[in-house]
């Protein structure tokens, strides 16, 4: 094989991974959060999930993109490890789509004449569009970009062709076998694409380089190739990450056995179907129905197969930030949603506690129990979290549930300072407060969507923050008229500014937690953020203003 020959093929397959990233991405971008979205709505069900995964998979060709996707919906609860199994059953059976478009498109239809102007309309369209149509103009270069490298290796591989016996390759042993399986696993490692991989492969068997079986081979070694780097990730990596690895490892590795036991039924069943005229269309075939007879095979114990994997790989994380994985970062919307909960699972936390504390009529609080260092550091990482979010501006709505996090969060720690402090609060007051936190407790569902009414607790606030106004005015003047004693008056009028502290920044947590939930209607994401009033004992000052008011 000449150096000339070798240039074109690793040029011809540069190229088509340049074209499945470009494609990949722009379809993610101009997207948006339609593809993220659907693939939630429609995986609520196994069947359905499986399909999803399929689908989103050979839309963008990227099965790591549906993977990350999948790990971010289970970090944030969004889907249960079942159903992210479903996904990841789809994503495998869709990623054989490169092998369809590869041979019934890239070697079977010259599109070489309209690939290149494919890549320069997208080009213009990338250079005059905005946003998502600019994107979308990336993703069509990507598109033409991919029959150009399929181009380009054809070439290449007549070439080798021309210097390379099939028959040198190994043969039919055991041995031969898995020394192909070896070596198509090796390719996908190298490439770090099973689509570039399998492309590579269809374009030598259609130039003659390699023979039908050995290609068989090469494939079933490249499907799982794909679980190296999923190990790979898998290493130091969160629960999440290791479970979806794990179910992703055991899927590839018992299709890839399938698909060797049942080597010589599925091939000659393959090219019966299209014709001994047509090898690559035939290993296009195999490829999807030895990942289809995995699916079939696993798809009825797909809820104990989860469930082994999840004792496999058990629960380590602390409680209240366990949907909170680093990986979610790269997916804004989905983390958002994941640090939203992991504020509602720390307010839980914060109110009963407070709600515990008001029943004995003094507010002296842990900040969590006895797990306090517990509910710190997790306002700690959820804070740290949500500022490793980058959210654009120009997404208002995502961007506003983003800052309503944040808003949240401030709240609850200064909540947990107020908690932590002492003071005598009057038993009627006591009893409502402890009442609307637990009744917020009581209604919010993390399963569903749609946010508990804050209403109980912002009346409570506004209760107390008014008893707070009178009754201080009238132990000042009793103290001034001599008939209280002045330590008496202090601890009053402290345990009153402590409680108004304490109901005020659990209605704010609770609002912003309401509003960051989403697909909120009726949230003005569009206006300018008013300033937020303070409480008169938020910095043990008393304030001019009366009454709090709502704010973003």
């Amino acid at each position: 094989m000449s150096l000339a020959v070798l240039a074109v093929i690793l040029g011809g397959v540069g190229i088509f991974l340049t074209g499945i990233i470009l494609l990949t991405e722009g379809l993610k971008a101009s997207a948006g959060d339609a593809l993220r979205s659907g693939l939630q709505r429609f995986a609520r069900s196994p069947a359905r999930a499986v399909g999803s995964g399929a689908a989103v998979t050979a839309l963008v060709q990227s099965s790591s993109a549906t993977t990350i996707t999948t790990i971010g919906f289970v970090s944030a609860g969004l889907l249960t490890f079942p159903q992210a199994v479903g996904l990841i059953f789809g994503a495998n059976l869709g990623t054989t789509s490169t092998g369809w478009i590869v041979s019934l498109l890239g070697l079977k239809i010259s599109v070489g004449a309209i690939a290149l102007p494919l890549v320069g309309v997208g080009a213009l369209i990338r250079l005059l569009g905005r946003e998502r149509v600019a994107h979308a103009g990336m993703a069509l270069v990507g598109f033409g970009l991919i029959f150009v490298g399929i181009d380009t290796l054809q070439v290449g591989m007549e070439g080798l062709a021309e210097s390379l016996d099939p028959g040198s390759f190994p043969g039919a042993t055991l041995t031969g076998r898995i020394l192909l399986v070896g070596i198509g696993l090796v390719m996908t490692v190298v490439m770090q694409s099973s689509s570039a991989a399998v492309a590579t492969t269809l374009t030598a068997l259609h130039s003659g380089t390699i023979g039908l079986d050995q290609a068989a081979l090469l494939v079933i070694g490249q499907n799982l190739g794909t679980t190296v780097k999923a190990a790979l990730a898998a290493i130091g990596g969160s629960v999440p990450v290791r479970r979806t690895a794990a179910a992703h490892i055991l899927f590839n590795v018992f299709t890839a056995a399938l698909g060797l036991v049942f080597l010589p039924l599925l091939l000659a069943g393959s090219v019966a179907v299209v014709g001994d005229g047509d090898p690559a269309v035939a290993i296009a075939l195999f490829h999807s129905a030895f990942n289809l007879l995995g699916v079939v095979v696993l798809f009825p114990f797909l809820t104990p197969f989860a469930g082994w994997v999840e004792r496999l790989v058990p629960e380590t994380r602390i409680r209240l930030t366990r949907s909170l994985d680093p990986s979610l970062t790269e997916i804004p919307s989905v983390a958002v949603e994941a640090a939203r909960r992991a504020g509602v699972e720390i307010a839980h936390e914060l109110f009963e506690e407070g709600a515990d504390a008001l029943d004995h009529v003094t507010v002296r609080g842990r900040g969590g129990g006895s797990d306090e260092e517990s509910v710190g550091e997790a306002l700690i990482r959820l804070r740290a979290f949500l500022t490793s979010i980058h959210t654009p501006m120009g997404e208002r709505e995502l961007f506003g549930r983003h800052l309503a996090t944040l808003h949240a969060t401030d709240h609850l720690e200064r909540y947990r300072r107020a908690l932590l402090d002492s003071g005598e609060v009057d038993p009627e007051l006591g009893v409502r407060a402890s009442r609307a936190l637990r009744g917020w407790r009581g209604r919010i569902d993390l399963d569903q969507e749609s946010p508990a009414d804050p209403a109980e607790l912002e009346s409570c606030s506004a209760a107390v923050a008014t008893e707070r106004k009178e009754r201080r005015a009238r132990l000042l003047q009793e103290a001034a008229a001599g008939t209280l004693d002045a330590e008496a008056i202090r601890r009053e009028v402290d345990g009153l500014l402590r409680l108004d502290r304490l109901m005020y920044h659990a209605w704010r947590a609770a609002h912003h937690l309401g509003r960051a939930a989403p697909d909120q209607e009726g949230a003005a994401w569009d206006e300018v953020p008013e300033a937020e009033a303070t409480p008169a004992s938020s910095d043990g000052a008393e304030a001019a203003t009366g009454e709090p008011k709502p704010s973003v």
